[in-house]
């Protein structure tokens, strides 16, 4: 769908640079998804390997992040082994809802309620990040915590259109919870995309 270079602003990398590969295509359907123009993957021309990988060494990061829509709907094998010979940390965020194909150094399990996740992909996981849009995402993610290794970084992240009332909800519980962080969306704060 698209491809540039930005601050990630999300979770465990966030305030670090990185070039985005955002992948058309997804069939998890999130009414509070902030990118919807993704869901239809036809929409989008198709860039190769190649060109991606020349637009990126542009830049002097070296971390790839995958992103969607729903990345884990192909088999990305190709594309992480291009980008790692080349000295890239590859990093996938994903719903969890597909097998994950490829060779990846970081993966950011995001689970939805409007798809369920496979249990295999949740055992990868290297970060949990939970989008709270009411309340009863807090139980979601406690239910979804029980699925990822035990090494793996937990965060609450409140929905940007309902932040007022959700920042709140996970601020009370992650004073409770300690092993959970808080995930704000720093590109969007900052006015970026």
């Amino acid at each position: 769908m698209e491809y540039f270079y930005s601050i990630q602003g999300e979770g465990v990398y966030a305030g670090q640079p990185a070039f985005f590969t955002r992948l058309g295509g997804c069939d998890v359907g999130c009414v509070w998804c902030d990118v919807k123009d993704s869901w239809d993957a036809d929409k989008h021309p198709k860039k190769s390997i190649d060109f991606l990988l020349t637009e990126a060494l542009k830049h002097p990061s070296r971390i790839l992040i995958l992103t969607g829509g729903e990345p884990a709907m192909y088999d990305l094998t190709l594309i992480t082994e291009a980008f790692k010979k080349e000295g890239f940390r590859v990093h996938i965020e994903t719903s969890g809802a597909y097998e994950l194909v490829g060779n990846f150094d970081w993966v950011t399990f995001s689970p939805k309620k409007f798809k369920a996740p496979i249990a295999s992909a949740a055992i990868q996981a290297d970060e949990l990040k939970v989008v709270v849009f009411n309340k009863s995402d807090i139980a979601w993610a406690e239910e979804h915590q029980k699925m990822v290794p035990d090494t793996c970084k937990l965060y609450l992240q409140p929905e940007w259109d309902k932040r007022e009332v959700t920042e709140k909800i996970i601020f009370e519980y992650v004073l409770q919870h300690p092993n959970w962080f808080v995930s704000l969306q720093t590109h969007k704060y900052l006015g970026v995309d």
